[in-house]
This record gives C-alpha cells, structure tokens and sequence, in this order.
C-alpha cells in the first residue's frame, strides 16, 4: 500500500508535512508548544499521552505531573512509551489525556478520548479542525470542546531528525474537552513569548 494515500483511498492534503513511511504523521511535537498546555491548564490526576512518538511531548508532561503519573504508548515503535496499542480500540481509561494525534485520525482520537478519559482530554490541532459541517455536526454539535487555546506564535512540525529551520505557516491550537465545565466552548489565546522562553 502507498502510504502516502488515506485507507479510503483519497490522496492525503498533508503532503508539505510529509510523513516518514513507517508510520503515518510522525512530527515530534516542540517542547513549548505542551508547556504553553500545562502552564494555562491543570490537570488533576494521571495523564495518558496516546501518541508518544519519541516521547517529545511526555517528557514535558512528565517534567510537569511527574514521570509516575504519565503513562506513554504509541501504535509504532518510535523509542519510548509502550508500543503496539492502538488508542483507537483500546478501552484504557484515564484521568486526563494529552496528545498530538495523527492528522488523518483526528476525529477518530476525538471519539476514543472523550470515552477514556474522566477529567480532562486535550489535543493539539489545526485550528481550521473547527471547520467542516461534518464535525460540526459529529462532534461540536454534540461533544463541543469546554477552552480553544490558539497560539500566538506558529508551531513549526519537523520530521525526527529533521533540520530545522524557517518558520510555520499553519496555525494550531489546543483543543480541551474539561468533563467538569459547563457545556459550551470558551476561545483563549496563549500569550506571546513561549517559543522563545521555553526553548
């Protein structure tokens, strides 16, 4: 199978992030980016991060909850966490959990995420994520996200390994799901300075 191509067989629009072939949208995610999450968020209890990769993002998490109460796995082996599950089917739940989800999975990672987790769910995302009338109806109409938190400065994606240099040109946000807030969804945005002070 071409892995360039989605299971339906439609030609993936991710194409300037290319993915290496062992897997599909393998970006380790910057450090910053999941400090700007934990110093605006708390999260009370365990955390799941589902799609380690190479533990990019858990480090950070573990730095910030301490390491005993991160628990990290991914589908592939990418050197860190336990490998082989399958967030998608595996009925593991979790006070919290905080990832970065394949691009072409993000909706299935939406569903599995609000099922496993008792507190708090959040993902990285782009922000065009709250486009489309099919999400809109399947899962904002439904299951709206409780804080939006749109980043001032761009993140920037490399493949592992990658020199990394230039800048992004896609905006992100983290989307968090908080099971104790009321329904309805509140836009925030981080404060400039991240990138840099947390470099």
């Amino acid at each position: 199978m071409d892995a360039t191509y989605n299971l339906s067989g439609g030609y993936k629009p991710t194409l300037k992030r290319f993915a290496d072939l062992d897997g599909p949208d393998f970006f380790p995610t910057p450090p910053w980016a999941t400090f700007a999450l934990v110093d605006n968020e708390r999260f009370d209890g365990n955390i799941w991060e589902c799609a380690c990769g190479n533990g990019a993002m858990s480090r950070v998490l573990e730095k910030a909850q301490g390491a005993n109460n991160v628990f990290s796995s991914d589908l592939y082996k990418r050197g860190y966490g336990e490998t082989g599950i399958d967030f998608l089917s595996t009925p593991k739940i979790s006070d919290n959990i905080i990832t970065n989800p394949p691009y072409n999975s993000a909706e299935g990672f939406v569903r599995s995420g609000l099922r496993n987790s008792r507190k708090k769910f959040a993902l990285l995302l782009r922000l065009a994520f709250l486009e489309g009338a099919n999400r809109a109806n399947t899962i904002f109409d439904k299951s709206p996200p409780s804080r939006v938190w749109v980043f001032s400065e761009r993140i920037t994606f490399y493949p592992a390994g990658a020199v990394q240099k230039g800048s992004g040109t896609t905006a992100y946000a983290w989307f968090v799901w908080d099971k104790d807030a009321p329904r309805g969804t509140e836009l925030r945005w981080f404060k400039p300075g991240y990138k840099k002070m947390r470099i």
